[in-house]
């Protein structure tokens, strides 16, 4: 199916694929940048929504410290009147609560003064009368243990409903001992709807917990219905009350900004340090909330949207025709390319990148014709050098020497020595004279060298030594006839020869990476920096006597050159009175291989 797709895609000109490719290409870099300007924009309303919910919370410990400074105050000004606890004051207490009660209603809902035989007095007389307070029995049990202004965990009191009592023990002034307690039921109602106008609305609310993980605001029964579908309330009781297990959730969250399962959705919880009354404000904002203020950019995106794929559209189509219609006419002209004899030309009329892939087809054209006769002369060059081995192959000057060697030998009566030397200028020569194929195997190049260096170790006895160390895989490589033997006799008459000492000639071979590498050293007189720029220069000297052939170095470079390319070939490096190391690079092929590469 994607094979067939692709060959679809192949089929389609160069236009469609240039307008398509274009017009992908755009539209995704576009959907791109919109995706990511969105994603920005929607990270700094998130930022900026949270950092306003962290002003309001850190203005709202400010209210809430501020409240508790003026109950404290109030507090204090009844521990001023500790006579209001004595017997016989009763309706002086009861009118001063009540005179700081009216001045403070929004505030309070009930103040006490409590002595220590358990008689409360209440700005509400009537109702502590017939209702009572059993909670205040409790908080008298707390006062003795507390020398200061303590706030109690929220609780039902009987006359102020859902409230958070401010206790403060009065202590008689010159005895010193504890005579009763002042007491501020606050109304958390007003409390909870004055922080309401702050935090509450369809999007977010809040709520106060203590440091005992109890809540603190209350249930209004005056607020819309959606103020309670963000939290998970429990329904089954008036008034709801959050729930026991999302209750201790949030009060196990850090300090900070927490994402959190609300209700419905996600919700992100922005939680407040401690305040001095020992509660921690959290305020909850609906994780939707952030994106409903993105929607106004969405539509202002797509709108552009649809504007910008309209011009890219026709942008598009008129760059496509605008590129491949120079391109079309272009390829018009190179089909009638047929002849490589006569040179076409196009003619350049632009400066665009159209007119420099014209003037580069003209200069390629150029380079095709040159590369075409420079082809046809290295073939005629190959031909002549195959002619030239053909014919000079065994130099007479090597086959006098050979045999006078061997009419020394035979005075001599050394009949196996001339036995041997007989045979091994026999094969050389049977090697030489093969006129079937200029290819062999390494393992017959070998061969070939071990005869020659028989017959020279004959002639001039035991001055130099071959070592060969030569990997298994290379012996079935093709290699050019006499590619070593010239080699080697540059080395013994060139190298070691003139040292006037034993030398030592070593052979080897390494198939790697699909190459045949061989290695010829020797320890001879090396050759300075100038010699060896001079040694491929040797072609054009006069044959020595000592040559078996007139192949010399040089012969066997531009050999190996021709049949394989320039990568190929020899490498020679040389030291003075070291010696000399020349590496050969074949590639590794098979005979029939050599045979279709030289048709």
């Amino acid at each position: 199916m994607i094979q067939r797709g692709l060959r679809w895609i192949n089929g389609w000109s160069m236009a469609m694929k240039h307008f398509l490719f274009l017009f992908m290409g755009t539209s995704v870099l576009f959907g791109l940048l919109a995706w990511n300007n969105l994603q920005d924009a929607e990270q700094l309303f998130r930022k900026q929504v949270l950092s306003d919910a962290q002003i309001i919370i850190d203005r709202t410990n400010l209210y809430l410290n501020a409240y508790l400074d003026n109950v404290q105050n109030i507090l204090l000004l009844l521990s001023t009147r500790d006579d209001l606890l004595d017997e016989g004051h009763e309706e002086e207490a009861v009118r001063v609560l009540r005179q700081y009660a009216e001045k403070n209603s929004t505030l309070y809902r009930t103040l006490y003064l409590v002595r220590s035989d358990g008689k409360a007095l209440s700005n509400t007389q009537v109702y502590l009368d017939i209702i009572g307070n059993p909670y205040l029995t409790k908080l008298y049990s707390q006062a003795q243990r507390s020398y200061g202004v303590f706030i109690s965990e929220p609780y039902e009191s009987p006359l102020s409903g859902r409230t958070v009592a401010f206790v403060l023990p009065i202590h008689s002034k010159s005895g010193g001992a504890m005579k009763g307690m002042a007491v501020i039921e606050i109304d958390l109602v007003k409390l909870t709807n004055t922080l309401a106008q702050f935090m509450n609305s369809k999007d977010q609310t809040f709520t106060i917990i203590t440091n005992k993980s109890n809540v603190v605001n209350t249930y209004d029964s005056s607020w819309p219905l959606f103020y309670y579908t963000l939290l998970p309330y429990d329904t089954t009781m008036f008034p709801p009350e959050l729930k026991e297990d999302f209750v201790t959730e949030i009060s196990d969250l850090p300090i900070g900004i927490t994402e959190m399962d609300g209700a419905k959705d996600k919700l992100i919880a922005v939680k407040s340090g401690m305040n001095r009354l020992g509660w921690y404000f959290i305020a909850f904002i609906e994780d939707s909330f952030f994106y409903q203020n993105v929607i106004i950019l969405y539509n202002n995106y797509k709108t552009a949207a649809l504007v910008w794929l309209l011009i890219l559209l026709v942008s598009s189509y008129m760059m496509s025709r605008f590129v491949t219609y120079p391109v079309r006419k272009l390829v018009a002209k190179m089909d009638r390319v047929h002849d490589m004899e006569v040179l076409p030309t196009i003619s350049v009329q632009q400066d665009d990148e159209i007119g420099r892939l014209a003037k580069s087809y003209n200069a390629m054209m150029e380079r095709i014709h040159h590369l075409l006769t420079e082809t046809r002369e290295m073939e005629q060059r190959k031909k002549q050098y195959e002619l030239k081995m053909l014919q000079s192959q065994i130099a007479p000057h090597f086959l006098y020497n050979t045999l006078a060697c061997i009419s020394s030998l035979a005075k001599q009566r050394k009949i196996d020595e001339v036995r041997e030397t007989i045979r091994s200028l026999v094969g050389l020569l049977s090697f030489s004279f093969d006129k079937s194929d200029e290819f062999v195997s390494l393992e017959e190049e070998l061969e070939g060298l071990r005869m020659y260096a028989h017959i020279q170790t004959v002639r001039y006895g035991n001055k130099f030594t071959i070592e060969r160390s030569i990997d298994p895989l290379s012996l079935s490589c093709k290699v050019l006839k006499l590619t070593l033997q010239p080699l080697v006799e540059n080395a013994i008459f060139h190298g070691i020869v003139p040292k006037k000492t034993e030398g030592l000639i070593s052979i080897r071979t390494v198939v790697r990476r699909g190459r045949l590498y061989i290695y010829l050293r020797d320890n001879g007189v090396g050759m300075s920096g100038e010699q060896l720029d001079g040694v491929f220069a040797e072609r054009r000297k006069a044959p020595s006597k000592h040559r078996f052939t007139g192949i010399g170095i040089m012969n066997v470079q531009e050999r190996i050159q021709l049949h394989y390319g320039a990568e190929y070939g020899l490498r020679i490096s040389s030291i003075p009175q070291s010696g000399t190391l020349i590496r050969i690079v074949l590639p590794v092929q098979s005979v029939e291989e050599m045979k279709v590469s030289n048709n």
